[in-house]
């Protein structure tokens, strides 16, 4: 099995051995989650209609790259921590539904870039119902997923 290898790597025993490398990849697992849920919910609420005094392409145009970022973090220091127990980690529900909630995030963040970017200049004088469904979605995925990853310590 896959987790099972990598948690007996020597990536998955330096990360259970360091004193430093599990919180170092902790701290920066919740810089990206911050950066990731923190820009997608300002980006979320404003397609939900908050915000109008915000262009929304303006917005999505800074807000984008920082969740980037955030989701790049979050998955790098994800690996590092799944690799000092993945075994134990793959077989815990909360795990496996925090993974389905982030492939469904991130795939509906590219369907939405695919059907809505083009137009975003207009939303506000016809907004699509889908593209809304999206966002309460992508609100839903991303603050759910976070929530797990943060009680799979007590699960």
């Amino acid at each position: 099995m896959l987790a099972a290898a990598l948690e007996a790597s020597a990536l998955g025993a330096w990360m259970r051995g360091s004193n430093w490398a599990y919180p170092v990849a902790n701290l920066v697992h919740l810089a990206g989650l911050i950066l990731l849920i923190g820009n997608l919910l300002l980006l979320d609420l404003r397609l939900l209609g908050a915000g109008r005094q915000f262009p929304l392409p303006a917005l999505s145009s800074v807000l984008t790259p920082l969740a980037i970022v955030g989701l790049v973090l979050l998955l790098a220091s994800g690996v590092l921590l799944f690799a000092a127990d993945a075994a134990p980690l793959l077989a815990n529900d909360l795990m496996q539904l925090k993974l389905v909630l982030i492939a469904l995030g991130v795939v509906n963040a590219l369907v939405f870039r695919r059907l809505h970017d083009h137009r975003l200049e207009a939303w506000d004088q016809d907004p699509p119902i889908a593209g809304r469904v999206q966002a309460f979605l992508s609100i839903a995925c991303w603050l759910i997923a976070g929530t797990l990853g943060r009680l799979i310590a007590y699960a």
